[in-house]
C-alpha cells in the first residue's frame, strides 16, 4: 500500500534570521504546492549532529559557514550515517566547492537567496523523492499496525512468527509466514532474502563479510553459501539502479535548464 509521504526538512544555520526566513519559505511551499512538509531547525552543526538519525531527513539545507563546526565537517559526519538524503548547502562563496564535493550535495545556494530560488530547490527535491512511501499493515498483539517499509531494517522467521526489527532498534512480532510477508509489500527491491527464513533491507546493509551479511545497527545473519554471490549481486544492483535514476533525473535537470 502507498500514501503520500511527508517532505522532512532540516535547516543548519548559526543565523537566526535565515533560519526563520527559509523556514517560513518552505512552509509556505508546503501550502502553496499541497506537498506536506515537516521542518525543523538546528543554530549549529554540533546540535544537528546530535539529533540527526538515518532517514530522519528527506533534504537538508546546510550554512557553510558557522561558528564551530563548519557545514561541510557536518555534511561528512552526516554523510556516515546517511547516503540517501538531499542535502542543500547555503552560502555566501563558492570557494568551498572542493571540499564539499566529496558531500554529495543535491544543489547550493548563495545568499541572500529568494523565495523563488528555494521554491525551485524544492520543486526539483519532490521530484527526486517519492511523493508516495509504500507501507504494510501488521496483526502484532491483535492491534494492526502500519510500517511504512523503510523503517524495517529486517525480518527474520521463527516458527509460525515473524521478528520484525525496525530501524530504530524496537522490535515487533507477528504471527506470519516469510512468504506471506514478501507479498504484502508487493517484492519491494529493497527486501532480499539472505537465507531461509531472513530477509534484510538492502537499505541498511553495512557490508558482507565471512559469509554474514552486516547491518548498520550492527547485526549480523548468515547468509546461505550457495546464494551468497547472487545475495551481494541483488544489493549491488539495488543501489546501482537507484543511483543510475538519481543520475538520469540531474542530467535531465541540467539539460533542460541548458535549453532554458
Amino acid at each position: 500500500m502507498e500514501v503520500e509521504s511527508i517532505l522532512k526538512i532540516a535547516f543548519v544555520d548559526d543565523e537566526p534570521e535565515c533560519l526563520d526566513e527559509i523556514e517560513q519559505i518552505c512552509r509556505n511551499f508546503g501550502k502553496e504546492t499541497g506537498h506536506p512538509v515537516e521542518t525543523l531547525p538546528f543554530e549549529s552543526g554540533e546540535s544537528f549532529l546530535r539529533a540527526f538519525e538515518t532517514g530522519g531527513f528527506d533534504l537538508v539545507f546546510m550554512d557553510i559557514y558557522m561558528e564551530g563546526m563548519d557545514g561541510v565537517a557536518a555534511a561528512l559526519k552526516m554523510r556516515r550515517q546517511d547516503r540517501g538524503c538531499l542535502l542543500v548547502f547555503l552560502t555566501s562563496s563558492m570557494d568551498f566547492m572542493p571540499d564539499a564535493f566529496s558531500c554529495h550535495a543535491f544543489e547550493y545556494v548563495t545568499k541572500p537567496f529568494t523565495r523563488e530560488r528555494i521554491f525551485d530547490v524544492l520543486s526539483d527535491a519532490v521530484k527526486v523523492l517519492p511523493r508516495e512511501q509504500s507501507y504494510v499493515e501488521l496483526t502484532v498483539d491483535r492491534k494492526t499496525v502500519c510500517l511504512f517499509l523503510d523503517e524495517i531494517a529486517s525480518a527474520v522467521t521463527d516458527a509460525h512468527y515473524l521478528d520484525i526489527t525496525l530501524t530504530d532498534g524496537r522490535k515487533l512480532r507477528c504471527r506470519m509466514t516469510m512468504t506471506e510477508f514478501m507479498e504484502k509489500i508487493g517484492a519491494d527491491p529493497r527486501f532480499i532474502p539472505v537465507n531461509k527464513g531472513i530477509a534484510v533491507n538492502a537499505e541498511h546493509i553495512l557490508a558482507f563479510e565471512k559469509g554474514c551479511c552486516i547491518m548498520e545497527s550492527g547485526a549480523r545473519f548468515p547468509v546461505r553459501v550457495r546464494d551468497s554471490a547472487k545475495v551481494e549481486q541483488m544489493a549491488r544492483d539495488y543501489h546501482f539502479e537507484k543511483i543510475r535514476r538519481r543520475q538520469t533525473y540531474t542530467a535531465d535537470r541540467r539539460q533542460g535548464k541548458e535549453k532554458g
